[in-house]
């Protein structure tokens, strides 16, 4: 560093005497002249050669000295900045170095070893130039160590993303810069407050949610040419949609919703894309290429990509793009592969029996260690609270069963036996305050021996259990609901205490519905027979209910309160079903099947359809997803008690926007008429100044009526039979 300075030093003391060294070297190759001035010949312009003897005539040249009095204001850094960067200074590698504490105090036979851990640890952050681990006097750690990177940067995002490493369960890694010891030791002793900083405009990310009519937004997804993805945005206003934004080639393949509907992520060959605000701007981006499906976590801070089956899987924090941990798929189907707790705190994944379960703030095992079941065929997060459920396959004199352990502390809260059981699936209620388990098991089994060592097992005959566990109540006890029948399909109602199954024959199966109450067994409240569904859709607010038939596009709309069949209606090879979150619409599409069906319908909840809307190519249509409401349920109990008072507040409301709505309607359809009267006025002219030239081409025959040429016209007679009667005559 000191040759450094010196050698910088020279060049700008060499610099300034440039003039002065100019000078003397004219006078020594120029002794006759007094005063050295530059050659007007251009550089590269040849001079004439003088004959031997000649005298050379020099012109009088312009003379470029400083005036009296100059004053040189160019500073060295305007004439010199790129070179005087690279000048030392003494503070040159500080901001390079960071301190690591916490490190395992080991002697001279461990210490390999444990400097190959810690350099294998932070040399991810980037290059190392240099590591010191201070010793005592017996050649034992002091506990903490020294860690030079190549530049700034690389020690900046070792302190970001190693600062808490947990290196096992006895220490965490504390990882700060050596520049920063020095910063905090400067404290003045008197608090002065900051200076305000002017307001600079962000991108809001939840203006969404400010719209006055609570009006919600939807995507439609469409293929315009082969390759190119369209997104169009839209507010759900009535009676016609406002269009708010329209995306070509926005994506590559489809595009997926947060689970708070504050971000969308589109996909592209080189990774994903994440986006938000009012005009859907960048908000940052993952280089995971080919990634074929993504999932976030509940409270948005996390993004999950996935690669193709048998490649990396990696967990992403949303904000800073940083890469927080990855996985390789075991080339299975890699859907919910993680599965992530209410609160973004946990994160698990089911690998050759044992629960894994992952902390966020370091991205480790839970307690360094993994939940080891023999046996585990699955597991879900309670949706509102830090429990598992998981379920255990029968073996020979072992029965399966299903349990319930509480996140961190691991405790068993239930467990239920289970006997014949085929297979299990595990169903939460939105409001985690029910669990159904779907059990299905055999009726009846018998053993055949084809010889004294072996033997088969027959089963004959099938049969259901739900096991419905009362969440909120003490000891979680648990009922049984038994159905004979072939299980169609299962849904909880989510904001309620009902759930519906079909069953029984896909031509004539029958829906029933059972009520579930505190301290009571479920109770069958309705059963509808011999309806032609395959699939339920209950409201985001529960009460109303779609129970549809997507093979034939068939669907009816229920009301639980009483039951009663509000509206039947079909779109023909109707493939989705889409709720908005706030249960007044219901959007069925077709995409994919037959290009001159495809397209959408909207129907209010109550089965009126509002919108066809059909579009070529058209792919998907997706609600934007809105946040669980902050108002407590006593405020919306009472909201609900209340809510004739706001009636005609909201029926005034709702008059007005449709009078103004159809007074633009009429004024758009009047300006439409005028253009196509005056674009038919325009050709009508046309057409008659063109008549002569008709004529002349049609030897004078004027055929642009029936009547003009009466040779020309053949008549024909059809008789259609209108009616026919018959009398009876006695």
């Amino acid at each position: 560093r000191a040759a450094n300075c010196a050698e910088t030093e020279q060049r700008l003391a060499f610099f300034h005497s440039f003039p002065v060294f100019l000078s003397n070297v004219a006078k020594l190759c120029l002794p006759d002249c007094s005063e050295f001035s530059l050659p007007t010949t251009h550089p590269r312009q040849p001079r004439m050669a003088k004959k031997k003897g000649e005298e050379q005539d020099f012109e009088e040249e312009p003379n470029f000295d400083d005036p009296e009095g100059f004053v040189d204001d160019v500073t060295d850094e305007e004439l010199l900045g790129d070179f005087l960067k690279q000048k030392p200074c003494e503070s040159d590698g500080v901001e390079n170095v960071i301190v690591v504490d916490n490190i395992p105090v080991v002697g001279a036979a461990r210490f390999p070893k444990l400097k190959g851990i810690i350099e294998k640890i932070f040399k991810n952050a980037g290059t190392i130039v240099n590591v010191h681990y201070p010793k005592d006097e017996e050649d034992n750690t002091k506990g903490y160590a020294f860690i030079e990177y190549k530049n700034q940067e690389s020690a900046e995002e070792a302190v970001k993303s190693l600062n808490n490493y947990r290196l096992d369960k006895h220490y965490t890694l504390l990882v700060n810069r050596f520049s920063d010891f020095q910063k905090y030791s400067d404290i003045p002793k008197e608090w002065s407050p900051p200076q305000p900083q002017p307001y600079k405009v962000q991108n809001d990310l939840y203006n969404f949610l400010l719209e006055a009519d609570a009006q919600d937004q939807f995507c439609v997804v469409s293929e315009t040419v082969p390759g190119s993805v369209q997104v169009q945005f839209c507010q759900n206003t009535q009676p016609e949609p406002t269009e708010l934004l329209k995306r070509e080639r926005f994506t590559d393949t489809y595009v997926n919703w947060s689970p708070k509907g504050t971000y969308i992520v589109t996909f592209h060959k080189q990774g994903v894309v994440v986006w938000g605000g009012s005009n859907f701007v960048k908000v940052n981006k993952f280089p995971h290429g080919n990634a074929q499906f993504v999932d976030i976590s509940p409270c948005e801070q996390y993004l999950v990509t996935y690669g193709p089956n048998g490649q990396k899987i990696v967990i992403w924090d949303i904000r800073t793009g940083a890469e927080k941990r990855a996985f390789v798929s075991d080339g299975m189907s890699n859907a919910s592969m993680l599965r992530w707790s209410h609160d973004d705190r946990y994160v698990a994944r089911l690998v050759d029996s044992q629960i894994q379960i992952y902390d966020t703030t370091t991205f480790f095992l839970l307690d360094m260690k993994s939940i080891r079941v023999e046996g585990i065929r699955n597991f879900s997060w309670s949706p509102t609270d830090n429990i598992i459920a998981y379920w255990v396959a029968e073996e020979v004199d072992v029965p399966a069963k299903v349990t319930l352990m509480a996140i961190p502390k691991k405790t068993e809260l239930r467990t239920k036996n289970l006997f014949n059981v085929a297979d299990c699936k595990i169903h939460w209620q939105k409001s985690g305050d029910y669990l159904c388990v779907k059990v299905d098991r055999f009726s009846k089994s018998k053993k055949e021996k084809k010889d004294k060592k072996d033997s088969d097992v027959k089963f004959l005959g099938m049969f259901y259990n739900f096991e419905i566990f009362h969440m909120r109540e003490k000891d979680i006890p648990v009922d049984s609901v038994e159905v004979k029948e072939t299980i169609l399909a299962f849904a909880w109602e989510p904001v309620g205490s009902k759930f519906s199954i079909i069953h029984g024959e896909p031509a004539s199966a029958s829906v029933s519905f059972y009520e579930t109450n505190k301290g009571q067994e479920p109770v069958l409240v309705k059963k509808m027979e011999k309806k032609v569904c395959s699939h339920l859709f209950w409201s985001p607010r529960g009460q109303f209910i779609v129970l549809a038939n997507l093979q034939m596009g068939t669907f009816e709309f229920v009301d639980t309160n009483d039951f009663s069949i509000m509206k039947t209606g079909d779109h023909y090879r109707a493939s989705e079903v889409e709720w908005d979150p706030t249960g007044r619409y219901v959007v069925t599409g077709t995409s994919g099947k037959a290009k001159e069906d495809q397209g959408y319908y909207m129907w209010s909840f109550q089965g009126r359809i509002l919108k066809r809307v059909n579009l070529k190519n058209f792919m998907l249509f997706l609600w934007r997803p809105r946040p669980p409401t902050l108002l407590s349920d006593a405020k919306q109990k009472e909201i609900r008690k209340n809510l004739k008072k706001y009636y005609s507040q909201f029926e005034s409301k709702d008059r007005l926007r449709m009078t103004r709505a159809s007074k633009e309607l009429i004024e758009k359809r009047a300006k439409l008429r005028e253009q196509f009267t005056e674009y038919r006025s325009k050709r009508v002219r046309e057409w008659e100044e063109q008549k002569k030239r008709r004529m002349q081409l049609r030897n004078n025959v004027d055929t642009d009526t029936l009547e003009a040429d009466p040779d020309n016209v053949e008549e024909e007679m059809v008789e259609i039979l209108v009616r026919e009667d018959t009398t009876v005559i006695e």
